[in-house]
């Protein structure tokens, strides 16, 4: 009875540990590297490294996305990631990302890739010459900005905006008149509407000070016990 209160000291210090390794594990950025290697002509069209659409939604995403490849000859593929690494921006992660897995103009010329990334909500979309002809770089970005955008401003709705997107997409890229960007009644600030990067580091930075405080204060106090003894032993 006496080692009680060790023991519990001991298991709490445990505890932390253990939900440390646990946050950092989970709050690991995405890199390209991280992600599936594509290539033209490739099955897979959704890559979905954040688990942010459903299953049900993800085969309806590839079901159009296949159709749309064997009629017009264009293939879309969307990517859902979890954060960006510090020194990274979304433009600059589609930017690698298109690179990586259509490295030549060829290559790239039927193409269309939308990214997503759910820390910030911030989207980008790239596409190939061929595909400008018939999705201008205006309507795309329209898409990338506006219509995925919507449904994530009520209430971060990440299966609504990739289904919102591939449909605008679908329709365009099949020669239909585009129906443009959803109609929005009240203009909303996205930037105050979720977290930046740089908030949810300052945020981190003021957790791991709090949590290195709490181990200065129990570790000595359990290698006191440890070497020492309970009090009244």
């Amino acid at each position: 009875m006496t080692n009680y209160p060790l023991r519990l000291l001991l298991s709490c210090l445990l505890c932390l540990l253990l939900s440390l390794s646990w946050n950092n594990t989970s709050a690991k950025a995405t890199g390209i590297d991280d992600l599936p290697t594509l290539t033209a002509g490739d099955s897979t069209y959704v890559v979905d490294d954040a688990d942010a659409i459903s299953i049900s939604n993800e085969g309806t995403l590839t079901s159009n996305f296949e159709r749309l490849a064997i009629a017009s000859g264009t293939e879309v593929r969307m990517v859902a990631i979890r954060r960006l690494d510090y020194d990274e921006t979304i433009d600059s992660f589609a930017d690698k990302l298109f690179s990586q897995w259509y490295p030549t103009p060829e290559e790239k010329s039927h193409q269309v890739l939308f990214v997503l990334d759910t820390l910030s909500n911030r989207t980008a979309i790239r596409t190939g010459e061929a595909v400008k002809n018939i999705l201008p770089d205006v309507i795309a970005q329209s898409v990338a900005s506006e219509t995925a955008i919507a449904p994530l401003r009520q209430g971060s709705k990440y299966n609504q905006a990739f289904l919102d997107a591939s449909t605008r997409l679908t329709a365009v890229l099949s020669g239909e008149t585009d129906p443009g960007a959803p109609v929005i009644e009240e203009t909303v600030n996205i930037e105050s509407n979720f977290t930046k990067a740089e908030d949810t580091d300052r945020g981190s930075a003021t957790v791991w000070v709090v949590i290195l405080l709490l181990l200065a204060t129990i570790i000595p106090m359990v290698t006191y016990y440890w070497y020492v003894g309970l009090p009244g032993r």
